[in-house]
């Protein structure tokens, strides 16, 4: 058996209203658990337009049929004025994970903002940020999250220090090859669990990927004693992708490959056993701009 983490990132209003309900109802049918991270305040995501002038961005976007995979009301959403709270609009649906037995965590308040302006914010508009962020899933699930994924695996020293102050047993704020604690000037904090796996829009399009041996590259990955960490997201594998998706739980089932929710893969004893290492901002292939990191 082969162990997967299966982290649900959830970035939009269409994501959450669409997206959401299938993959539920999709891991209900194949007896899968996994962790959603949502995000609950405005869908701005129609900004991310000005980054067509971005080679890599574009280049992304033309890869992986930007326009017919996220849907023109995500691609113009909050341009012309601001995108509605997702929270307000789908406090129920955001509750569905939960109440369905699956981890559920903070992703953001705004996405947009967070992955397009963390290098410009003041000490004030992060905290800001990641307590709207938070108090909002709270008030929303009843309870506080337990975890959190920062948005587009943007996330600097800055924000893991100020992340210390909530209850989170384990942040995936980065790619990396094992669970690790961040050292910040000597500091231990939080564990991470990072991200070991390519996400459909890395790799589609790229050295050979298409949509027919997609499923297979992936599952190709997932090797015995070694982090398995994949992600996807509401808005693609819960809508347009959502066939594929089940293609690829019926075949990792069949391969011996079982999915579930990144805090099992914690281990025992964690906090005496995980090695320290340091977040680094790095650009990789498939992404446009800089990602966390583990050192």
């Amino acid at each position: 058996m082969i162990k997967v983490g299966l982290r649900i990132d959830v970035d939009t209003l269409r994501g959450t209203r669409l997206g959401v309900p299938k993959l539920v109802e999709l891991l209900d049918k194949y007896g899968v658990k996994a962790s959603f991270f949502m995000s609950v305040g405005p869908d701005n995501m129609g900004r991310n337009l000005w980054r067509l002038f971005k080679p890599k961005f574009l280049m992304k976007m033309l890869r992986s049929n930007g326009a017919s995979l996220y849907g023109y009301d995500i691609l113009l959403r909050g341009t012309a004025w601001p995108g509605p709270v997702i929270g307000n609009k789908c406090a129920g649906i955001i509750r569905m994970p939960k109440k369905a037995g699956h981890e559920v965590g903070m992703h953001a308040w705004d996405h947009y903002t967070w992955q397009a302006k963390i290098d410009y914010f003041t000490d004030k508009q992060m905290r800001k940020h990641i307590k709207r962020g938070f108090d909002k899933l709270s008030d929303i699930l009843a309870e506080t999250p337990s975890c959190s994924a920062a948005a587009g695996w943007r996330c600097n020293e800055k924000a893991l220090v100020m992340k210390e102050a909530y209850p989170f047993t384990y942040n995936s704020d980065c790619r990396g090859s094992s669970i690790f604690r961040p050292l910040v000037n000597g500091r231990q904090l939080t564990v991470q669990i990072p991200v070991t796996l390519p996400t459909y829009d890395e790799i589609i399009g790229t050295n050979g990927v298409n949509e027919d041996n997609y499923n297979d590259t992936i599952l190709a990955l997932c090797k015995p004693n070694q982090l398995n960490v994949y992600t996807i997201h509401a808005e693609v594998e819960g809508i347009g992708h959502a066939e594929q998706f089940e293609q690829m739980l019926q075949s990792a089932r069949d391969r011996g490959i079982v999915f579930v929710p990144l805090g099992t893969l914690l281990p025992n004893n964690f906090s005496e056993t995980l090695p320290d290492c340091p977040v680094l901002c790095r650009e990789m292939p498939g992404r446009e701009g800089w990602l966390a990191t583990q050192g």
